[in-house]
């Protein structure tokens, strides 16, 4: 379910000290305004998840949580509302996308906002094209709920941490699978990551898995073919450097779009 599909709004300051609890405000610490912490109840009480623990990621945007329904481990995502990092970094990735065409750019919440949503959505045609990313499980305001990928609590490596490790068989498959990936998510999915890296690969039972797809974008975006050439430009460099023998970028670029037209 979507935001679009309910809407809360805290109603005041005693509604917030009537639902305050130790527990979540020490976990969530003193960054989230109130609003976010009315937010995180109102998950708890659809029986989103039952319990919210410590950070397990955290950067100069959002913050994700490690949750648990029943016995379901859940990443929980929090987009920080006060930051002013949010505009400088992603306008680039706002302009051009229709998304956000009806966002008041002087909103900075409103604009975090439709961020999330778009990070749900992007989840959702990614995971439904066969891109192995965290299943998206719920949307509301500036959190967003997610498939842990990890256990018990404990995220999963990125490839940044463990690439220096694997060795050449097992580079050379979990680059082809990162690229295969890019293929059918530019293919069917439509999208473009926009930011792929080392940073934004986990490798879980030694598969890759593709995260942070809050940026990325239609293929019909006017900076697509840009984009597409970063992403497939800086994997390879990366793979390049642990010792792997990779193809040039523009070979990579024309397997993909080649297959795109084959599909078509």
């Amino acid at each position: 379910m979507e935001i679009d599909d309910f809407v809360f709004a805290p109603r005041s300051k005693r509604a917030l000290r009537r639902y305050k609890d130790k527990d979540l405000y020490e976990t969530v610490e003193e960054v989230f305004d109130s609003e976010t912490v009315l937010a995180l109840y109102y998950l708890m009480r659809r029986g989103v998840f039952d319990q919210l623990y410590g950070v397990i990621s955290s950067g100069k945007e959002a913050r994700v949580y490690w949750a648990k329904k029943g016995n379901t481990d859940l990443a929980v995502k929090i987009y920080l509302t006060s930051t002013a990092e949010f505009k400088k970094g992603m306008l680039k990735y706002i302009l051009g996308d229709p998304r956000f065409e009806n966002i008041p750019r002087r909103s900075t919440k409103q604009l975090i906002y439709a961020w999330t949503r778009k990070e749900f959505r992007n989840l959702k045609r990614l995971y439904n094209s066969g891109v192995r990313v965290p299943r998206p499980i719920f949307v509301f305001k500036n959190i967003l709920v997610m498939e842990f990928i990890g256990e018990n609590g404990v995220r999963a490596p990125l490839l940044k941490e463990v690439g220096m490790s694997l060795d050449i068989s097992e580079a050379k498959e979990i680059m082809d699978k990162i690229l295969y990936y890019v293929k059918i998510g530019y293919c069917k999915a439509r999208l473009v990551h926009a930011d792929l890296s080392e940073y934004n690969v986990m490798l879980h039972k030694g598969e890759p898995v593709i995260i942070d797809v809050s940026q990325a974008l239609d293929v019909n975006h006017p900076n697509a073919y840009e984009f597409l050439m970063h992403d497939i430009s800086t994997i390879l460099k990366f793979f390049e450097k642990i010792g792997l023998k990779v193809p040039l970028t523009k070979e990579v670029y024309e397997w993909v779009i080649n297959e795109c037209r084959k599909r078509n």
